[in-house]
């Protein structure tokens, strides 16, 4: 007994934080100005406003290891719990592209107030608005405030051709391509003028993410964001993901399997471009039966994974080295917490563990003893596990959207062409198209590792 004993303390650790050297002042509402002083510390806000960043996430003692942690995360039954339904509205890209976003909040807008946050999700390689993690984020994050929740909104951007929207131009989208998201979110900036819009990104996601703000730096649409699970370095992490017979057997195959069954779904809609890379690559992929993560990428991402340029690219490793998003964060100009996990099997090297990382005034990076990847499961009963990383997470968007003073400077949109635009891009642009309808958030994609 004494033994498990020590076994279950030596698994509780305090998350190691980081920050810049001289951590941002941050503006922050009138309203809290007697409380936090003018312009305190990104540093001193944390610690006044995360208490769950400096104490100890326990794993359940069931899900000791990384792997436990993802496996659990990949297969367990979170049907039950967590529900969240969505409304979804489809937008046509310029491109032909369509996009999937997922709205949920009460069922009458007008219940909350102009200024209500909006949580903006970006989901795993495979997944959507139905995942687990997904769900436990938003499932609080959008209950009343009387109820114990945060009272905001929110909104899931599906990626092309996942979560069963259609695929509708020969082109899929990849951790590096930022155009479909700043697509989204010139969209929802304009439904909800008056609202703070807060990134939540998970895993390929949270790349997605990183890249986007470091790109708009201080005329991000986004006032805050945090990204979890984030791959970062991409060659250094897929090569950790393919240097042994285990890693490449269950989590690389697992992946680059889960791309062909997403593509396979859209064999009639590419049948409409039988010209296109997109399409000719699809003839070698209907063919693997649990390739590498790396075969699939070097057979089809790189090809059509975003806009030309930069795609395609010589080689799958090529888009590996321009797609990573770790050399990017001195750029980001908006509050950012970043959080991984010291033993995720899927992303063992991270950006602060080389000791001389880079990181802008604006982040804080947390990396936790366990966790796994998207996992951070602890005890909730005997037998039974919820998901720590919730805490920190509303925590952190309970600060970013209540206590920071908006500063965004966002260009203005303008229509062009029977698109909405944003003033000095004529490549990218929305409109609003039919389809859509309601969605039960509930496990709806099969595959092992399927969202993560």
């Amino acid at each position: 007994m004494g033994a498990l004993l020590s076994l279950f303390v030596a698994m509780a650790h305090t998350p190691r934080l980081h920050f810049a050297q001289s951590p941002a002042a941050i503006r922050i509402r009138k309203e809290h100005s007697s409380t936090h002083g003018e312009t305190p510390t990104l540093s001193a806000l944390v610690a006044s406003q995360c208490p769950s960043l400096f104490t100890r996430f326990r794993p359940a003692w069931w899900l000791s290891s990384g792997h436990l942690q993802t496996f659990y995360s990949a297969i367990g039954d979170f049907s039950n719990i967590d529900k969240v339904e969505y409304d979804r509205t489809l937008l046509r890209t310029v491109d032909g592209g369509t996009l999937g976003l997922d709205f949920t909040g009460p069922a009458d807008p007008s219940e909350l107030p102009a200024d209500t946050p909006v949580v903006v999700v970006l989901h795993g390689l495979t997944g959507g608005s139905h995942e687990s993690y997904v769900r436990a984020i938003l499932a609080p994050a959008c209950t009343p405030v009387v109820q114990g929740g945060l009272g905001y909104r929110a909104v899931v951007v599906n990626f092309r051709g996942c979560a069963g929207v259609p695929l509708t131009s020969p082109r899929l989208y990849s951790g590096g391509t930022t155009d479909d998201i700043r697509t989204a979110l010139m969209y929802i900036s304009a439904t909800y003028p008056g609202a703070p819009l807060l990134g939540v990104g998970f895993s390929l996601g949270a790349n997605v993410l990183v890249r986007y703000l470091a790109e708009e730096g201080d005329q991000s649409r986004l006032n805050a964001g945090c990204v979890l699970g984030s791959p970062w370095n991409f060659p250094a992490n897929i090569d950790a993901l393919e240097s042994t017979f285990f890693r490449r057997t269950v989590y690389s195959r697992s992946l680059g399997q889960n791309l062909v069954t997403l593509m396979k779904r859209h064999l009639n809609s590419l049948s409409k471009f039988p010209d296109a890379p997109m399409t000719q690559a699809m003839a070698a992929v209907a063919t693997m039966n649990r390739p590498l993560l790396t075969t699939f990428d070097d057979t089809m991402t790189r090809l059509c994974g975003g806009p030309s340029p930069p795609f395609p690219f010589p080689s799958g490793r090529d888009y590996y080295v321009w797609a990573s998003g770790h050399d990017l964060l001195p750029k980001i100009r908006v509050p950012l917490l970043a959080i991984n996990a010291a033993d995720d099997p899927l992303v063992p090297m991270l950006p602060v563990d080389t000791g001389n990382a880079a990181l802008s005034p604006w982040v804080v990076f947390s990396v936790t003893e366990g966790g796994g990847h998207l996992g951070w499961f602890e005890q909730a009963s005997r037998f039974s596990a919820k998901r720590w990383i919730t805490k920190p997470v509303l925590e952190w968007m309970k600060l970013v959207g209540n206590v920071v003073a908006d500063t965004r400077r966002m260009k203005s949109l303008r229509e062009a062409d029977g698109f909405t635009k944003e003033e000095g891009r004529d490549d990218i642009g929305y409109v609003k198209v039919e389809g859509g309808g309601h969605v039960v958030g509930v496990e709806g994609q099969d595959g092992l590792l399927a969202g993560l």
